[in-house]
């Protein structure tokens, strides 16, 4: 069975479900010939996809099946967990020559993943070429482009002529990540230029590298943030982007595929942030249940604790509801609303500093903005609700403090929502994990001594 369904209304995950229920059929009943050939046609990464859906002991059998070069290919696409886990099942003889053969980027990623002594042990154990290769990345900082870049690629001297340089890439070409663009160096491997695979064929045998190659070359050096490095490959449209150390040396490259890869993780990260999970980096659905307590649970601390001030104006204005009991009644529905809108603005407002797509240098005009989108809105939710306040209390008074507190709290929060992104990125903390518990705070604790003054004044009390 291959991922070309007969069927054009099969989408792909329904074939990987039938092929996972086939698979599990013919591995429970010992029919080893027809799994493996069920499996043959199938890309590697959807069998990685299907593997993992299977019960432990069958994903171990199931990926024995392989034959030797597909199982480095579907275990390159694998679960870091699942790696792990296969790990611990095979003999080390097998462990090492599915490490050896991995890409130097997804093996320094597992050794990302794994325990220090275990690390240590497979290290010694690979060939001198890729034990350097993966030292050589582990040495980088986490979340660095030298730390996510692969060192398989393959670069041409200036001096080549174009038959020369096709006679250096074809015996390596099928082990290479990519090849569509090759990377000109000097005499010390200096970066100088690229050329293209296309530029190669269109050109005679006896041209020279130098005379075709591009200069001006985009490239990102060891030290730079894995989140540059994805929008750089999103902004120049590249297939991969050459990596540099401090002295300009071309050390390797970062592929489109590691860009996804990068852009997903970070993606997670940032939403896992925004609601006050701390992911660090596993899979939340594979975390255990006391582990994923701990994370959630800080962040619930910090608002248990800022929210007590809250309590502390309510009690500061216990007179105000003393008096017209039935201003209690609206409490929630002011902080609700205020937090929603706060919500909004600083969603827009990280998403656009994360993308770049928004700067420092635009903190008063971004305000500026949801400050007035925050007053058509309150606008609108404030005439809305003074009518269903009148409805419910039938105290226009009443409803009137409603409808203007929301007015004012619409405000507010969009201001503090928007701004408070800004503020974070400039202290140099994340804007994602502060400004939450912090919006919440704000709009909560100014929104209630907000309607309880307005109420106050209003109401003559």
């Amino acid at each position: 069975m291959t991922w070309n369904a007969t069927n054009p209304q099969q989408s792909r995950s329904e074939l990987q479900e039938e092929v996972r229920s086939r698979l599990v059929n013919y591995l429970e009943q010992g029919q080893f010939d027809a799994a493996k050939a069920l499996l043959q046609p199938v890309q590697p990464a959807d069998v990685a996809d299907v593997i993992e859906e299977l019960p432990d002991k069958s994903q171990v059998i199931a990926f024995r099946l392989l034959g030797k070069d597909e199982a480095i290919e579907v275990y390159e696409h694998l679960d870091p967990s699942v790696q792990e886990d296969l790990l611990e099942e095979f003999k080390l003889p097998e462990v090492l020559e599915i490490v050896d053969q991995m890409s130097p980027d997804d093996r320094a990623r597992l050794f990302d993943e794994l325990p220090a002594k275990v690390v240590r042990k497979y290290l010694l154990h690979l060939s001198d070429q890729e034990r350097q290769a993966t030292a050589r990345l582990l040495g980088y900082k986490s979340e660095t482009a030298g730390r996510v870049m692969t060192t398989e690629y393959i670069s041409l001297k200036e001096e080549l002529t174009v038959s020369q340089a096709l006679a250096r890439l074809r015996p390596v070409a099928n082990d290479l990540e990519t090849i569509y663009t090759l990377y000109v160096t000097d005499a010390s491997r200096h970066l100088t230029g690229t050329v293209s695979l296309r530029m190669i064929l269109a050109a005679t045998p006896e041209q020279i590298i130098r005379d075709i190659m591009t200069r001006d070359v985009i490239a990102a050096h060891t030290d730079t943030d894995q989140e540059e490095v994805a929008r750089m490959i999103q902004h120049y449209d590249f297939l991969a982007l050459p990596v540099i150390d401090s002295e300009s040396r071309l050390v390797g490259i970062i592929t489109v595929d590691d860009v996804i890869d990068i852009l997903e993780r970070e993606a997670t990260e940032d939403i896992y942030t925004l609601g006050g999970v701390q992911s660090g980096g596993d899979d939340y659905f594979q975390t255990n249940l006391l582990t994923v307590a701990r994370k959630r649970v800080v962040w619930l601390l910090v608002l248990l604790v800022t929210n007590t001030a809250t309590s502390g104006v309510i009690r500061a204005q216990e007179d105000v509801l003393e008096s017209v009991v039935s201003l209690m009644a609206f409490i929630p529905l002011l902080i609700g609303a205020g937090g929603n809108v706060g919500a909004q603005s600083s969603t827009v407002v990280i998403r656009g500093l994360n993308t770049e797509s928004v700067s420092m240098r635009e903190v008063l005009p971004i305000v500026g903005r949801e400050a007035i989108a925050g007053t058509l809105l309150g606008l609108m939710l404030g005439v809305a609700v003074t009518g269903w306040a009148y409805i419910l209390q039938g105290d226009l008074m009443v409803a009137i403090s409603v409808g203007l507190s929301l007015f004012a709290i619409s405000i507010l929060a969009a201001v503090a929502g928007s701004g408070l992104p800004f503020l974070f990125k400039a202290m140099k903390f994340d804007p994602a994990l502060m400004s939450a518990p912090f919006i919440t705070t704000v709009v909560d604790v100014l929104g209630v001594a907000l309607y309880l003054s307005i109420a106050r004044i209003l109401l003559d009390l």
